[in-house]
């Protein structure tokens, strides 16, 4: 099993904490949120681990990890930066967004799964969106479960509480045919997007985002399951958040969220 952390990304909305560094390499309680995941890649035994760099992709120096980068990192989103490292999409390959830290017993559940496709989706979410936006609708979208646990609905903004069981968090494993059916999916998307993106019809299709990919599998036939958690996560997105959390963190408050352990 190999994971692969998707950091290329600029992190605007960190600014000033991005000015020189990538927004992975932002520390959150003393320590970059890049470190934190590879250590707790590391505490699961996962050793094969592949960055995908862009912005100020030199800051990034960290001893036994693999390399990618996304040259193309201003113009691009999260599926091309993905396809970047396609050659570590091994047999079992795990990815996350390079801006969440998450606590082990999560990626242990994870790891667990026998599915061809896992999601990690977060059933407590609307507590800490509540903690981090005035209007939690105003950033969350829609994922919906069917009766056996496999995600139908994902990634749509929406206004309906009804449409949001769950947020997704960004951190997903692809294993056996499910690595096939990416792949084959990606490569065909990608052809077929000449005049319209099929992933997504307002965006370029290099600019398509992770849901839209994982809409479009849904769409296509594929199944995805679901990961439930509850909270032990966290995004940072913002200088609001970094604020939020580090002054959680300093007077106890923030272990309802997230246990630093």
């Amino acid at each position: 099993m190999n994971s692969i952390i998707l950091a290329a990304g600029e992190g605007k909305r960190l600014r000033p904490l991005t000015t020189d560094i990538p927004k992975c390499m932002v520390k959150l309680f003393g320590k970059s949120l890049l470190e934190q995941q590879i250590t707790t890649y590391r505490s699961c035994g996962i050793n094969d681990i592949t960055v995908v760099t862009g912005y100020k992709n030199k800051k990034i120096n960290i001893d036994g990890i693999n390399i990618v980068q996304n040259k193309k990192f201003d113009t691009t989103n999260m599926v091309e930066s993905l396809f970047c490292a396609r050659r570590k999409i091994l047999d079992s390959t795990i990815i996350s967004y390079g801006d969440i830290i998450f606590q082990k017993n999560i990626l242990e559940k994870l790891i667990e799964s026998t599915h061809d496709a896992s999601v990690v989706i977060d059933l407590d979410w609307k507590k800490y969106w509540e903690m981090r936006f005035n209007n939690p609708l105003d950033d969350a979208e829609s994922l919906i479960v069917d009766s056996n646990g496999f995600i139908t609905d994902i990634g749509q903004k929406t206004q309906n509480l009804d449409n949001i069981q769950a947020q997704y968090i960004g951190l997903m494993k692809f294993q056996n045919d499910g690595i096939k059916n990416l792949v084959n999916f990606y490569d065909e998307s990608k052809n077929n997007s000449t005049k319209v993106n099929p992933l997504n019809p307002n965006l370029p299709f290099e600019k398509s985002f992770m849901t839209d990919l994982l809409q479009g599998l849904i769409k296509s036939g594929c199944k995805i399951k679901a990961t439930p958690i509850r909270n032990g996560w966290l995004e940072l997105d913002s200088v609001d958040d970094y604020n939020i959390y580090e002054e959680k963190f300093s007077n106890g408050k923030l272990s309802a969220f997230f246990q630093d352990k």
